[in-house]
């Protein structure tokens, strides 16, 4: 286990750099940010004035070579919109998308597995149609779509949830329903075809013929033997939440990873993006590292 992870670990630095120097090169590829931040009567000195403030005068080459002794010390550099360290800047954002993410996908976890394991129990029953048809809806449904939806019926018409901010509990029901409906239908649909071939095995035939109960039977015999497929899914779906859920963030003014990224991209502030990029690929590899210990934890094949 311990080989496969600084296996990954490699990998995962190399994928870095590399995402580092193609980011790196196709935002300077965006415009020059001193047209955008200045004011539109800004003479061509002041101009330039602001690009060696910021060191955008120097040769992109020379601007990348600067940028990686920087990067050694973890220092991203500076926001040009707020004038902060970008790295807290991101950080910030990530402070709200983290809950985000973790409460959207527990409520995913419990509610999938609970969902998509009786359904496989009870195959081609009403049940199971029923939770069928909701997980394709679900899963094919755009998010900006189900967003505008939900704005349009329970903000404007119904008037009983706020359409932005996150000042209260309230507030994130919005966000956190919408997010919920995508990884819920691709998730289901997972646990329950894994679950109809794991219970299937030899030994569920032979615990059911020594009389075990359905329950036991399904949360105790046979769900862990058929999580590692669903572990993948959810792994890719929780690291899409971590990388911010884009649309959802930006159409609910959800101050996260997404929405930054998005305003820092329009407003050609090059160190946040960066920062959240480099920061999004580092969680992703995280990710990837979890969903391998939780292979060997569940099947202990895995750890050789």
């Amino acid at each position: 286990m311990i080989k496969l992870i600084g296996q990954r670990a490699i990998a995962s630095i190399f994928s870095l750099l590399v995402l580092m120097v193609l980011v790196f090169f196709l935002s300077r590829l965006t415009g020059d940010p001193a047209v955008l931040f200045l004011p539109i009567d800004a003479t061509e000195q002041m101009k330039e004035e602001f690009r060696r403030l910021h060191g955008l005068d120097r040769p992109v080459l020379e601007q990348f070579w600067f940028y990686l002794q920087d990067l050694a010390y973890l220092d991203f550099g500076e926001s040009l919109r707020k004038a902060r360290p970008a790295l807290e800047v991101v950080l910030e954002a990530y402070a709200w998308t983290l809950p985000l993410a973790l409460i959207t996908m527990a409520l995913v976890m419990v509610a999938a597995i609970v969902l998509g394991s009786l359904a496989a129990f009870k195959t081609g029953g009403f049940f199971d149609r029923l939770v069928s048809i909701i997980s394709l809806i679900g899963a094919s449904a755009p998010d900006f779509w189900i967003a505008i939806v939900a704005i349009v019926i329970f903000s404007i018409g119904l008037g009983w949830l706020p359409t932005s901010g996150v000042g209260t509990p309230v507030h994130w029901i919005l966000p956190v329903a919408v997010l919920f409906i995508r990884p819920f239908g691709l998730v289901v649909q997972v646990v329950r075809g894994s679950m109809l071939a794991a219970l299937q095995a030899p030994y569920v035939k032979t615990a059911r013929a020594k009389g075990v109960k359905n329950l036991p039977l399904i949360f105790v015999h046979t769900l862990r033997n058929g999580m590692l497929p669903v572990i993948t899914v959810m792994g890719d779906q929780a690291a899409a939440l971590l990388n911010g859920a884009v649309i959802v963030e930006t159409i609910f003014g959800f101050p996260g990873i997404g929405k930054l990224m998005i305003d820092s991209i329009l407003q050609r502030d090059f160190n946040v993006v960066l920062a959240a990029i480099m920061v999004t690929a580092l969680a992703i590899f995280i990710m990837n590292v979890l969903i391998d210990i939780a292979y060997g934890l569940l099947d202990p094949r895995i750890r050789y």
